[in-house]
């Protein structure tokens, strides 16, 4: 990881007066930086700016006016971090792809931002000041892995985020609809999640193959963690969600005539799919079985 200092220290023009968000601003930058998006690292660059100010709203409902910490993953060419820091917040962007150094320099100069060169999967949650807000279009191919490190870091308190729609239906799912899995358990041990609003493809340069959703997660820091036992157990529990949740269970390692005790118990079928079981049914039926010691 390497970190750039803050761009307020050597401020510049804009090379166009055009909105940095609107598609002849964004194909200017590239070819000036001699760049194209990269569709490994998921670069779908918006450029809709009613999207951009909705999502940096969104993201900084209830925080205080100014001064809010806030944690970007893949800032691209800064559009959307210019619309938050606009807002009062104090942002840290998080970027891997090196060839957007000058295309960062450029955007954000002048602006209160601090960049840190870098994968987001081996970045240290814990560094982040206390209230952190994350506010992102994450790169969906490590979607569902970045939520479960938001999730575990104590240090951020909401997750604003562009993702696939089908991940967002996972994340506001209830038990016994189709998108409900593990992910969707997860938040909801963590906290709650919003659905704000759809993401059209014409919202990117380039447009994506779907559809997106702006999701937001507020995470209640005043409980405790959930223990690692408890996510195993769930996790095994809906691995196979249309399975019954006693063949789950089994592949677990569970003996059968218990968990057949624990699902009568807690007035359960024994054919019940782990899809239909509400997640608090689901935690007494792991103190039920012993999981949680």
């Amino acid at each position: 990881m390497t970190i750039d200092p803050p761009t307020n220290a050597t401020p510049h023009p804009p090379q166009s007066s055009a909105p940095l968000y609107s598609p002849a601003r964004v194909r200017e930058l590239l070819t000036q930086h001699g760049l194209k998006p990269t569709k490994s690292l998921g670069q779908n660059f918006l450029i809709d700016g009613n999207i951009l100010r909705a999502i940096a709203e969104a993201g900084l409902a209830g925080s205080p006016a100014q001064g809010t910490p806030v944690l970007e993953v893949g800032p691209g060419l800064g559009v959307l971090t210019r619309e938050i820091t606009t807002r009062g917040a104090h942002v840290t962007a998080l970027e891997k792809d090196q060839k957007l150094r000058p295309v960062l320099a450029e955007t954000l100069a002048g602006l209160d931002v601090k960049v840190v060169w870098g994968d987001a999967l081996e970045f240290d949650y814990s560094s982040l000041p206390q209230g952190t807000r994350v506010i992102a279009n994450l790169p969906y191919y490590i979607t569902g892995v970045l939520l479960s490190r938001f999730m575990h870091a104590p240090a951020i308190v909401s997750a604003t985020v562009l993702v696939q729609k089908e991940v967002g239906q996972r994340l506001t799912s209830r038990p016994g609809e189709d998108n409900y899995g593990f992910l969707t358990a997860l938040a909801s041990l963590y906290g709650s999640v919003k659905h704000v609003r759809d993401v059209p493809k014409g919202a990117f340069f380039p447009a994506p193959d779907v559809t997106s959703s702006v999701i937001r997660l507020d995470f209640d820091r005043s409980r405790p963690p959930p223990p690692p036992a408890l996510l195993k157990f769930v996790e095994a529990a809906l691995a196979y969600r249309r399975k019954t949740l006693r063949n789950n269970l089994r592949m677990f390692g569970q003996d059968g005539a218990a968990i057949d005790a624990a699902l009568a118990a807690g007035g359960l079928r024994p054919d019940v799919r782990a899809e239909d079981v509400p997640l608090d049914a689901l935690r007494d039926l792991a103190g039920r079985l012993g999981v949680l010691g």
